[in-house]
């Protein structure tokens, strides 16, 4: 716990695809640090956020922003140049992790196992198919599964993919493309050094993607996740190295895929998270839960952990 209150200026909402989620987090955050008797100033991020925040004079920043530019070090070198504290991971981590193919080139040669693939124009598309199918496509810098595509012999897309069909490829200028891992969806969140544990998602509608993540009842959580324990202790160990080799600090959450006939050789990460949701129903809050870790407490981790990289 902080040795007395401080004043905390809340950053959410902002333009990207999840400003909706941010806002659900920064309320969900600020009413926590209120309760814990911290002054708050909230946040809704504008095109004049440096102004507001010269003027609140905080003694902390809680970074609660989602996607670009909260999330892919933009935030967090203006923040830098304030000379503002802030949580959750800095600019240099933020740029790589952001960026699902700058992650890989950080961590693969480090032994972590990740899908291959390669980044693809969205014009290639429509000539031909850049993996044999089935596929996966998505935006190289996007988060909470916006713009996922899983490309099948029998999606509708078209054969190559028709040109009025929709998907990421209307939306981006370049893509990821990477082999379809058949199998479950684990993840495990890092709180400072220490996994937090691994949950299963199984999404109602067969695809953990942004509707399925963030509407009550979709996804159901399964916690601890009902698999072999060597595959627990992985998903653990990938998390926190990974966590640890890009930098990152405060929560982060990292994302797996899991071909159950293969054994641990089957588990893969797809991505590592820096600025993981808060919202009720988002993972880090619910497995800081299931280890006896209060939603209060959890912010207050981050919140000690922020000041005390900003003194040491």
């Amino acid at each position: 716990m902080s040795a007395s209150p401080l004043h905390i200026a809340v950053l959410m909402g902002g333009w990207s695809a999840e400003r909706e989620v941010s806002l659900m987090s920064g309320a969900g955050v600020a009413d926590a640090l209120e309760m814990l008797g911290h002054r708050v100033t909230r946040i809704d991020m504008g095109r004049d956020v440096a102004l507001r925040l010269a003027e609140a004079k905080p003694d902390l920043v809680f970074n609660a922003l989602h996607g670009t530019p909260g999330e892919d070090g933009s935030v967090q070198g203006m923040l830098d140049l304030m000379g503002l504290r802030y949580t959750h991971s800095g600019l240099a981590t933020s740029v790589i992790a952001i960026d699902k193919q700058l992650t890989k080139q950080a961590l693969v040669p480090h032994g972590i196992p990740m899908p291959g693939g390669r980044i693809v124009r969205s014009e290639e598309l429509h000539e031909r198919d850049p993996l044999p199918r089935p596929y996966v496509l998505k935006p190289v810098n996007e988060g909470s599964s916006v713009g996922v595509a899983i490309v099948t012999d029998e999606s509708n897309y078209g054969n190559p993919i028709a040109r009025d069909a929709k998907g990421p490829w209307a939306e981006f200028d370049e893509l990821l493309a990477e082999p379809f891992i058949r199998g479950r969806e684990l993840t495990t969140a890092v709180l400072g050094d220490r996994a937090m544990g691994v949950t299963e998602l199984k999404p109602k509608t067969g695809f953990y993607d942004y509707e399925s993540k963030y509407t009550d009842g979709l996804t159901e959580h399964v916690y601890p996740a009902d698999i072999p324990d060597d595959v627990a202790q992985a998903c653990e160990a990938i998390a926190v190295e990974a966590h640890r080799l890009l930098g990152c600090k405060g929560a982060s959450r990292s994302d797996f895929r899991w071909d159950d006939s293969q054994g641990v050789a089957g588990l893969f990460l797809l991505e590592v998270n820096t600025q993981p949701g808060m919202t009720p129903l988002s993972l880090v809050p619910e497995q800081a839960r299931h280890r006896g870790m209060s939603y209060p407490e959890l912010v207050q981790a981050i919140v000690d952990e922020a000041m005390k990289e900003a003194q040491g």
